[in-house]
């Protein structure tokens, strides 16, 4: 069940993802500024964003197969059509539909997680999550498709792909009735969740994590072609540095979550996030420094090769915090868990959708490349600061116990 719904999940993000690659000849064809390609890669993850709260209730009451093979079977026809676009609003409205694929993550979490015992489901939700690597993939895949027969060939090769995987996970996968919420739950009483304030923390912590990780791998292929003015097929192989690692070792975030605690898995990958944003944050900077032997230049910045292996970090660091976020949900919400996932996903998608479009604001405003990073490192601060006030301080060691614990320690 874990190994056919992974696969599915991971097609399904390789073509939530796919213009990431192929929207770069877009921009040059259809003369895009920064702002209009955060744009049009961002649309596929507004869809997929907003789909999620249904989705997860959904599976809830009628089961993840049913559901997932439908919402699969639905994309086919779109991801086809994007092949035959020609104008802008064309490629806009077709990526509202193909986003749907993005909605598979709030199916497919609480299915899996249903089939495992509490204490295995942070490793089950971490397996099915490594779904992730999709984005990698598509990095891989799509230059290669470019190459070989231009972008349209892309969307028609994932279209068959899609269509195969639709059939593979019907035959591949079972539904238990037991793991569906009773009838006489509500959809209010599942939607007043939202309320909840550690349901709202985990969101934010959740637009980082997955926002932010969505949104840089739609953005680095033509990040790396831009700042360092290298091929589209070398850009996508160095940003698969950074995405394959924050897809595939969610597992390893999973069983790190079972062991020590969503807790203190997230407080870390926060701490790691900070310091990587900061960094890649600064700018390629000249600068003249008047000494005492007179002018002196000085140049500070990432070369490709330190760029690449803070992205690399980065990228695990968020692998383990999208499972850590989830460990949170299954072991506060085990009743609701579809209903909650769906919540948070929706939150994570958003972020994924919004933060292309302001790199690209940034980038048009300033024309500094970094102020991405700029941004995501504000936002990081965010979640620290709230992590901090509502969870780090009620522990034993920052609490009033942890005080009194210190000052016994210091007469001594």
């Amino acid at each position: 069940m874990l190994i056919v719904s992974t696969l599915a999940f991971t097609v399904c993000f390789m073509v939530w993802m796919m213009f990431g690659v192929i929207g770069i000849p877009l921009k040059k064809t259809l003369g895009l500024n920064a702002t209009e390609f955060g744009l049009l890669t961002a649309m596929p993850v507004l869809t997929g964003s907003l789909v999620r709260v249904p989705l997860g209730i959904w599976t809830d009451r009628y089961g993840g197969r049913i559901v997932m093979t439908l919402l699969m079977a639905l994309t086919v026809p779109a991801i086809w059509a994007m092949a035959y676009a020609t104008a802008y609003w064309h490629f806009l409205v077709i990526g509202l539909f193909v986003g749907l694929a993005g909605g598979s993550f709030s199916v497919g979490t609480p299915y899996v997680a249903r089939w495992f015992p509490k204490n295995r489901q942070g490793m089950a939700m971490g397996v099915y999550g490594a779904g992730n690597s999709g984005s990698a993939v598509n990095k891989f895949v799509a230059p290669a498709l470019l190459a070989l027969g231009g972008w349209t060939l892309v969307p028609q090769v994932y279209a068959a792909v899609m269509l195969g995987t639709v059939i593979l996970f019907w035959l591949g996968s079972s539904s238990d009735p037991t793991h569906r919420v009773p009838c006489e739950v509500r959809l209010a009483d599942q939607l007043r969740l939202l309320r909840d304030p550690k349901v709202l923390k985990y969101c934010q912590y959740y637009s980082i994590v997955f926002g932010g990780y969505v949104a840089l791998a739609l953005w680095m292929v033509q990040y790396y072609v831009g700042e360092f003015g290298l091929s589209i097929q070398t850009a996508a192989l160095l940003a698969a540095c950074f995405s394959l690692p924050g897809g595939v070792l969610r597992a390893l975030g999973g069983v790190l979550s079972d062991r020590f605690g969503a807790h203190q898995v997230t407080w870390w990958v926060m701490w790691v996030s900070w310091v990587c944003l900061f960094l890649l944050s600064y700018p390629q900077t000249d600068f003249t420094v008047f000494t005492v032997d007179g002018p002196r230049s000085f140049h500070i910045g990432l070369n490709v090769y330190g760029f690449t292996a803070l992205m690399f970090i980065l990228g695990i660091a968020w692998a383990f915090g999208k499972a850590s976020v989830f460990k949170y949900i299954g072991n506060d919400y085990p009743e609701n868990i579809g209903t909650v996932s769906g919540i948070v996903g929706l939150a994570g998608g958003l972020g994924g959708f919004v933060l292309p479009i302001l790199f690209g604001v940034l980038m048009d405003l300033t024309g500094v490349r970094s102020s991405a990073f700029m941004l995501m490192y504000g936002v990081v601060w965010v979640s620290l600061i709230w992590m901090y006030w509502t969870e780090v301080r009620r522990t034993e060691v920052m609490g009033p116990r942890g005080t009194a614990t210190l000052s016994r320690q210091a007469a001594q």
